[in-house]
């Protein structure tokens, strides 16, 4: 198989919406779906126009059409939107279509168990910089991650992330800071961007990264890509567990490399295509 550790060539740069094959109408239409993202269950179009910066008008247009396709349900008596089934069945067709959650899961299964701790596999989402959940797998009965499939996290605080960014071309990454620098907390901009910085060097240098207490204090965790073979695409799994148990001892001389060598088993698995 190719090297998973490379840098990509080929992934793809952040979206263009001034390139002309772009389709800024399908772009709305996303994003008032993306509206029901925070567990909302029903939102009206005065909401959406709110959430999106879209005129109400447009926002009205727009949810007729999609209730009209399955994507929401309109209550009357609410006189509010919710997500419609046929959302559900695309995240089943994923799902279902993508072996390497089925080749993955029996093996993050068994590095859960021997760390006692949560190891995930995740996508990232390029419209929001956040890391999407496709897996988890629980190893800790006492500490249970609050997290499953579905559910995002930050790029640039959690090892998902870094693990994404630290593959990524010098250009793309670059990129990616700007784009996270606008969105965190000015005071807390240096200090955030000082540890992605470090996790692409810890990359380079162990072969995975981390986040010591980043995102969530009470958490250690380590980060490491895999890359498909033809440079498209970059999932990332990490293993997070209490700070008592995940020292960086243990993360550096046995928890890491096994969650490397987890990764070549199912790149290898996969042949690479995911």
């Amino acid at each position: 198989m190719g090297n998973p550790k490379r840098s990509l060539e080929t992934f793809n740069h952040p979206i263009d919406a001034s390139h002309p094959l772009f389709v800024t109408s399908v772009s709305r239409a996303f994003s008032i779906l993306r509206c029901f993202e925070q567990g909302a269950q029903y939102l009206g179009n005065q909401d959406i126009s709110r959430e999106t910066g879209l005129p109400k008008a447009t926002v009205s247009r727009f949810t007729f059409t999609l209730a009209a396709l399955g994507y929401l349900n309109y209550s009357a008596a609410q006189e509010k939107y919710s997500l419609g089934t046929a959302v559900l069945s695309l995240g089943h067709a994923f799902m279902k279509g993508n072996d390497v959650v089925a080749i993955a899961r029996p093996l993050m299964r068994e590095l859960a168990d021997y760390t006692q701790s949560a190891v995930m596999l995740a996508t990232g989402d390029r419209d929001r910089d956040r890391m999407v959940l496709m897996e988890v797998c629980q190893g800790d009965p006492t500490f249970q991650m609050n997290l499953a499939a579905g559910a995002r996290v930050p790029h640039g605080s959690t090892a998902l992330g870094r693990a994404d960014l630290a593959t990524r071309p010098i250009d793309v990454f670059e990129n990616h800071l700007r784009r996270l620098e606008q969105e965190c907390e000015p005071g807390y901009w240096p200090k955030l961007r000082d540890g992605i910085v470090k996790a692409r060097k810890d990359y380079e240098h162990y072969g995975f990264c981390f986040s010591m207490g980043d995102w969530n204090p009470e958490v250690f965790a380590i980060g490491v890509p895999m890359v498909s073979a033809d440079g498209s695409r970059v999932l990332a799994f990490n293993c997070s567990g209490r700070v008592s148990v995940m020292t960086r001892e243990k993360l550096v001389n046995d928890f890491g490399p096994r969650l490397v060598a987890l990764r070549d088993k199912v790149h290898a698995m996969t042949e690479g295509k995911f």
